[in-house]
């Protein structure tokens, strides 16, 4: 007769060892996610205490990210000020490059991101906001400020609509202003009742923009229809996406000296304007309001 030699445990045993092999299981399982969650809860921490309220900037279609050296420039001159400048590539491949630095101490930099295929067109803005995802990811990964301002010039505002409707997430992180010069929201069409798809898909998706934004858009007039290349109507096209969606919208036409297109960022009331309600935000209009305002020099 065959002798079985296969051991036989009790079963309480058996019920022992099992619960060892959960508890381990469980154990690696729980060591990572503690880890994680501690480091997630540092990242919170310190983006809470954080003094830091940049100013990130997107220049317009064939600009880089040098775009703005010249403003950054005038306005420390003008206003006695020392804004770092801190400039971002954004390359095809979605790698990045950094150009400058932000200064210890320095609560108000500039940070500019720009794309190596800056190029006009509904398909390269909606590419380019994908590309300025990716640098926002980056930024609030290095410098974890719980707050900024936006600027753009241009198609740069057509950008920044995009990513707030398809990218941005309120994680902690709050836009409080916006302003934008020029922005072609019906692109070269004067006819607002002729909108172009970007016009229409913007509409569409209006709910998706922080409802306490507060956002300044300015108009340049050459000839009192457009500014040499974006007309009035196309600005002015803005209302149908942010009037009555965030908490102040506000349209800014300025006339006179310097009111073309490329030159408006170098127009001194523009400047003012810049300085006053997006750098100083003691300044800044009341809420619960939309406004339009003509300003001339």
């Amino acid at each position: 007769m065959m002798k079985n030699n296969f051991r036989k445990y009790p079963a309480s045993k058996k019920g022992f060892r099992a619960i060892i092999w959960l508890f381990i299981i469980l154990l690696l399982v729980a060591i990572p996610s503690y880890f994680t969650t501690k480091n997630d809860i540092k990242t919170l921490a310190g983006r809470y205490n954080s003094p830091l309220s940049p100013i990130i900037m997107i220049p317009g279609s064939s600009a880089s990210a040098t775009r703005f050296e010249d403003l950054v420039s005038t306005i420390n001159k003008k206003f006695d000020e020392h804004h770092s400048l801190l400039e971002l590539t954004v390359h095809k491949d979605d790698s990045i490059t950094y150009k400058g630095s932000i200064k210890n101490n320095d609560t108000r930099p500039f940070i500019v991101v720009g794309f190596e295929n800056n190029k006009d067109g509904y398909s390269n803005i909606k590419q380019q906001a994908r590309w300025f995802s990716i640098a926002f990811d980056a930024l609030k990964s290095r410098y974890k400020f719980n707050n900024f301002d936006g600027f753009g010039h241009s198609n740069g505002g057509l950008i920044w609509t995009y990513f707030l409707e398809h990218y941005y997430e309120d994680d902690g992180i709050n836009m409080n202003r916006m302003m934008t010069v020029g922005t072609p929201y019906n692109f070269e069409e004067r006819d607002q009742a002729k909108r172009t798809q970007m016009l229409t898909d913007f509409i569409n998706r209006k709910n998706k923009l922080p409802n306490d934004l507060t956002y300044y858009s300015i108009a340049g007039t050459k000839v009192y229809t457009d500014d040499g290349i974006v007309p009035i109507g196309s600005v002015e096209a803005g209302k149908y996406i942010f009037e009555g969606q965030i908490n102040h919208y506000t349209l800014i036409t300025l006339t006179g000296k310097n009111a073309q297109h490329s030159d408006m960022i170098d127009n001194p009331q523009f400047i003012s304007l810049f300085h006053q309600y997006i750098i100083d935000d003691k300044n800044a209009t009341s809420p619960n309001n939309t406004d339009r305002r003509s300003v001339s020099k």
